[in-house]
């Protein structure tokens, strides 16, 4: 009898432990080694991913006199975000008229995402990435100075596809 009850608790418990979890980082955009952060540009609130582990980094948010916001973890994981239409085609222009920094090759070329590998002594990687979000539109790209390898890259790039407007809590009435 003791058997048959512990059967039929235990998956209530499981469910209803699952129930009460409403935190910001369980949801569906959550991705591994990541957690989710609040920030504010040109007075929208907005929540993007970030890398949790802080043995890589302090994180730093930074919000520009030019309008965009930085956020940095380290070496490896430095995003600039700013409100704006953006242009791919130009960017494009851009990377292929470069002199010092020789374009390679594009890993992805996509309407609204860059993702390149450039060299001026070394291989570094690029991205630029147009997120549209309510009637805002967003450029998300890495900030230009530190070496980033590919991997590196892809993280900051996945961290831009979670880009999404922060959820306003309602006043009780």
């Amino acid at each position: 009898m003791k058997k048959i009850i512990l059967l039929l608790i235990i998956p209530v418990l499981v469910f209803c432990n699952g129930c009460g979890n409403s935190k910001k980082e369980g949801t569906s955009s959550a991705i591994p080694g990541m957690k989710e952060v609040q920030i504010k540009i040109n007075g929208n609130a907005l929540l993007v991913m970030v890398p949790s582990d802080s043995t890589k980094g302090r994180l730093e948010i930074v919000e520009q006199s030019w309008g965009a916001t930085e956020i940095k973890m380290g070496k490896d994981f430095q995003i600039s975000i700013a409100e704006g239409d953006g242009d791919i085609s130009l960017i494009k222009s851009d990377i292929a008229g470069n002199d010092v920094n020789k374009f390679k090759r594009f890993v992805k070329d996509e309407p609204a995402l860059l993702f390149w590998e450039s060299q001026i002594t070394e291989p570094e990687f690029h991205f630029y990435s147009i997120q549209k979000l309510g009637k805002a539109s967003y450029i998300i790209e890495d900030i230009k100075g530190e070496l980033f390898n590919e991997k590196a890259t892809q993280t900051m790039i996945d961290a831009a596809k979670t880009l999404k407007i922060a959820e306003v809590a309602k006043p009780n009435s």
